[in-house]
């Protein structure tokens, strides 16, 4: 059994459909306490359905039947109301605004059994399992790219692709804000149906490069600069091709 402290939250209402998303956060603020204090406060309107501490400990804010605070504006896959549609998981993190951090490895294997209770309740495909960033590019940055999403998918939870050098060779070049035509079309094109909100067209506009940024934060973490190179792009190709199958077989992680 998985050890869960109480520390119920004011801060939710009524779903309206049983949650087939996980959406993963650091909590990007200066300490634990803090970050529940928070999520917890009323007046402040937001919150989580559990926080994973650095020390592994687990706390749940909000029954999982219930629609947490912690998505806000955004989209994944078409849905705009993720709040609804999600399970909220705040991680302990500091952040970018306060001191960036690697997530410490007892942390991180509490993450993945609470993916893994909840999952056995619930059925949330891997292609909707995301980070905050996923839904709110223009927004958000968290988890960050300092996040194993790596580990996660081998544990059987998320989507993971790494190309091989001949494919990325295969596609040559980079797009990049200020570009337009075929291959921009192409890359906005598969990060729609892969579930960002960004709508396909010929522009590599702002949003594009906010959206390219978000997708490397989860999928190609070693250079994260909005610019589509072609590791980038084989990356994206691949994740979509995962998820695809994914879609078609209905087979879950």
């Amino acid at each position: 059994m998985l050890s869960v402290l109480e520390t119920p939250s004011p801060n939710f209402d009524a779903r309206r459909a049983p949650p087939d998303m996980l959406v993963l956060h650091y909590t990007g603020m200066k300490s634990a306490d803090e970050a529940v204090a928070r999520l917890c406060d009323p007046e402040a309107k937001v919150s989580a359905h559990y926080v994973v501490d650095e020390d592994g400990s687990i706390r749940r804010l909000v029954p999982e039947e219930r629609r947490a605070w912690h998505a806000g504006r955004g989209v994944w896959q078409g849905e705009d109301d993720c709040n609804s549609a999600s399970i909220g998981i705040e991680i302990v993190n500091p952040g970018h605004e306060f001191g960036y951090r690697d997530f410490p490895d007892v942390q991180i294997s509490a993450v993945i059994a609470l993916v893994a209770d909840i999952r056995s309740r619930w059925t949330i495909p891997d292609a909707r399992i995301i980070g905050h960033s996923d839904l709110a590019p223009d927004r958000k940055t968290d988890p960050g790219e300092r996040f194993p999403w790596k580990r996660l998918a081998g544990e059987g939870h998320g989507l993971w692709f790494e190309p091989a050098a001949e494919r990325i060779a295969a596609l040559g070049g980079m797009l990049q804000a200020g570009d337009q035509g075929l291959g921009v079309m192409v890359l906005r094109s598969g990060l729609h149906r892969l579930g960002y909100g960004l709508k396909p067209g010929q522009d590599y506009d702002e949003e594009t490069t906010e959206t390219v940024r978000a997708f490397q934060r989860h999928w190609r973490q070693s250079r994260v600069d909005g610019v589509a190179d072609g590791e980038t792009r084989a990356t994206l190709m691949g994740v979509l091709q995962l998820a695809t199958a994914e879609s078609a077989t209905g087979v879950l992680g």
